[in-house]
Parts: C-alpha cells; sequence; structure tokens
C-alpha cells in the first residue's frame, strides 16, 4: 500500500479501489453511503489483500 493509496482510500474510498475491480467497488460504495467509516475500513482492508 503506497501513502496515496491510504490518503485517497481515507479521503474517498471507492476511488481507491478502482483497479480492484467492479464488485470491490460497488462494495466500498455501498458501505460509504451507509457511513464514512466502513467505506474506509472496507477499502483498507481490500487495498491490504494482494491482487
Amino acid at each position: 500500500m503506497s501513502f496515496l493509496r491510504v490518503l485517497l482510500a481515507i479521503l474517498f474510498p471507492p476511488l481507491s479501489v478502482l483497479d480492484r475491480g467492479c464488485g470491490s467497488v460497488l462494495i466500498v460504495l455501498l458501505l460509504t453511503l451507509c457511513g464514512w467509516v466502513p467505506g474506509v475500513i472496507a477499502a483498507l482492508v481490500i487495498l491490504n489483500n494482494p491482487k
């Protein structure tokens, strides 16, 4: 995880997982709409997993 990705995950979580596929983006987007913190946590978890 690069610093830019982590910063992007904190500021706008769905944008940080664009390269991980449509499913990841949708999950993070829905969680972000439910609350900012769940979206950030999901984005960081997805970014922490290898491709």
